[in-house]
């Protein structure tokens, strides 16, 4: 016979829930600067599709209604770009979004999780919060290693969130290391393939996932509009996988998950295709010229192929990238320490406008010339 229930004088968070890390965005003031630059949170610098902030302020009028959850046009937008029939298509509030309803439909208690050791920090919360195991793979060189991605796959293994290209790291894996890490998986593990950043990479060794998602059953891709196409205020992701796993994913999406202004500014963006041109030609100056000048004052610059790049400071001294960051935020230069990624040595620059640009590469400059 049982006693009776111990006495509890507040609600309780499930197991685990307390374990979680909260994320933590990168920071957006500088106290005691006036003007600030914000080079932290991978934004786009040329801002948002015109036409998308068109058919955002076209919508006001509607703000008393609800969505169409099934967002026909922004499916059909994201179709017509990509040769996909809309049916294949599900989208979110955010590709964020779409990675917790993953791991919910896929993973529980007593599973495992599995994804790179530098990879995107939402994905040990997700596996959490689903009640399951974060498992990270070491990395070779600061990229994926489908080496050691394979070894860590034990019976409990559930998904692979696996950023490629990754960040905050910048690095990609090609298309035959992908394909290999399908191939030798057992079947019943979910490759999840988020490619955030794959607008900024056109290499013919990359691999976005899309192909594999529309053949293959234990295959999805996320992606998003935060990045090249600007609009990380409004929360829009879209992912392509099987029927099966897009069914059973729908079950528990919210209904009206992504707001009307969100659908109408997603789908006129996705249609403006001379403003993303002008998005990766941007970044495609950028980001070889502040590798190249950064390289030159002595700092390790890590390759991207993504929208930032990683600066790599000397782990003592005069030039930690504590004290840049210091030296860089008191100038209202405000770039992303990624201690939380196991990388306290590093700093992540966002490509910025041309002046921010400049004036990250002057001051790191003096930061390296000075003795503190």
């Amino acid at each position: 016979m049982t006693g009776p229930a111990p006495t509890v004088s507040a609600p309780v968070p499930r197991a685990g829930i307390l374990d979680i890390a909260p994320y933590v965005g990168g920071r957006a003031t500088a106290p005691g600067v006036a003007r600030v630059f914000k080079l932290s949170s991978n934004e786009s610098p040329l801002g948002p599709s015109p036409k998308a902030m068109e058919a955002f302020r076209a919508t006001a009028s509607q703000l008393h209604m609800y969505p169409d959850g099934s967002a026909p046009d922004l499916k059909a937008a994201i179709g017509d770009a990509h040769g996909l029939d809309p049916a294949r298509i599900l989208c979110g509030n955010s590709s964020d979004e779409l990675l917790h309803l993953l791991a919910l439909t896929f993973s529980g208690p007593g599973d495992e999780v599995l994804m790179s050791q530098h990879g995107f920090l939402a994905y040990p919360i997700v596996a959490r919060a689903a009640g399951a195991v974060p498992v990270k793979a070491p990395e070779v060189n600061l990229t994926a290693s489908v080496e050691n991605l394979l070894r860590a796959v034990t019976p409990r293994t559930k998904i692979i969130f696996l950023a490629n290209p990754n960040n905050p790291t910048g690095s990609y894996l090609p298309s035959a290391e992908i394909r290999r890490l399908q191939r030798e998986l057992p079947p019943r593990v979910l490759l999840v393939l988020d490619a955030a950043y794959a607008e900024y990479v056109r290499l013919s060794d990359y691999e976005n996932g899309l192909a594999m998602a529309l053949s293959l059953p234990n295959v999805v891709m996320t992606r998003t509009f935060s990045k090249i196409y600007a609009l990380a205020g409004l929360r829009i992701g879209w992912m392509v996988g099987s029927a099966a796993v897009l069914d059973a994913v729908n079950r528990i999406r919210g209904p009206f998950n992504v707001s009307i202004p969100a659908q109408a500014a997603g789908a006129a963006a996705m249609r403006d295709h001379a403003h993303l041109e002008a998005s990766f030609s941007h970044n495609a100056k950028w980001v070889p010229k502040l590798t190249a000048a950064l390289t030159a004052m002595g700092l390790r610059v890590h390759p991207s192929v993504c929208n930032f790049v990683l600066i790599e400071f000397p782990a003592d001294g005069p030039h930690t990238a504590q004290k840049a960051d210091a030296f860089l935020t008191a100038r209202g230069l405000i770039l992303r320490g990624v201690g939380g990624y196991g990388l306290p040595q590093c700093l992540r620059l966002s490509v910025g406008g041309e002046e921010a640009n400049e004036l990250v590469l002057e001051a790191l400059g003096a930061f390296m010339a000075s003795g503190s």
